[in-house]
């Protein structure tokens, strides 16, 4: 068993280069999202 198929991503195929790139993009995404929210809340991107 792999080490990414133990916690919380307790399901076959949790270690698969598919999920583990999908949810990289999600959590860069919201990161991304976040900081531009940031940034336009604070009136610096217009």
């Amino acid at each position: 068993m792999s080490d990414l198929n133990r916690g919380i991503m307790k399901f076959d195929g949790a270690d698969s280069p598919i999920a583990i790139t999908a949810s990289a993009i999600v959590l860069l995404g919201s990161i991304g999202v976040l900081i531009v929210w940031a940034m336009r809340s604070a009136y610096l991107l217009g």
